[in-house]
């Protein structure tokens, strides 16, 4: 059994497609990882290329309606083997081979509860300072440290997975995540990774400009007033 399970959620990304599956390669030639390509609902090439392109510790499956993103990742949690789980993006902002350092945070540290997260670098002006704001209201609402929340990858033992109840299908189960391993008291550790450009697929669905940020921040600022009385329970 691999020690770490990576789940990429992919819509639409077939032109971005060999660029990140000729880095999953290089992953599963330098360490002891299985990825999982989900298709989430794409309308494009996507399936057919996964399917020409993936086999043994490189799989995919595939969701016939869109998920949004955080059902796409979490269809892949589901039918991951490991006992480390992970995930991160398709588009290439970061890469695939940044878990080898987060696995290595594991293997540093037997048996403590860990949670751990790249910390992005790299990023323009406008999104350091809107991660920021964000990241000092989740702080100030539960009281704990609650910084760069979307950074990626994300990664856990599958026990925390298990411990999950209706977790979010959209892009706030990143605040979802952080907030049971705060919960549940597991350390949380942070690695430097750089956030580059995007790659040939799809544009952001929410980061597409202020309108689009806006109404992820109502969104996120709802659910996390829902978290907030869960987290004090």
């Amino acid at each position: 059994m691999p020690a770490l399970s990576l789940v990429i959620p992919c819509y639409d990304e077939a032109k971005n497609l060999p660029d990140l599956i000729a880095r999953c390669r290089a992953l599963l030639d330098a360490g002891d990882v299985e990825i999982i390509l989900v298709d989430n609902g794409s309308r494009d090439e996507t399936q057919r290329i996964l399917a020409e392109a993936t086999q043994g510790r490189l799989r995919n499956i595939r969701l016939e309606t869109n998920q949004n993103y955080g059902g796409g990742i979490l269809a892949g949690l589901r039918v991951a083997q490991s006992s480390i789980l992970a995930w991160t993006h398709a588009d290439l902002q970061t890469d695939p081979m940044d878990v080898l350092r987060g696995l290595d945070i594991f293997r540093q540290h037997p048996g403590e509860k860990l949670f751990v997260k790249g910390r992005r670098y790299g990023r323009s002006l406008d999104d350091v300072l809107f991660t920021a704001g964000m990241s000092c209201f989740e702080s100030a609402l539960f009281a704990a440290p609650f910084w760069d929340i979307n950074g990626q990858p994300t990664m856990f033992p599958r026990a925390l997975f298990e411990s999950w109840k209706n977790p979010p299908q959209d892009f706030a189960i990143d605040l979802y995540a952080y907030w049971s391993a705060r919960r549940l008291g597991y350390a949380v550790r942070r690695f430097p990774v750089r956030f580059g450009t995007r790659g040939h697929g799809t544009v952001s669905r929410w980061n597409a400009g202020w309108h689009s940020r806006a109404k992820m921040i109502r969104r996120v600022i709802g659910y996390s007033w829902q978290l907030r009385w869960k987290f004090v329970e």
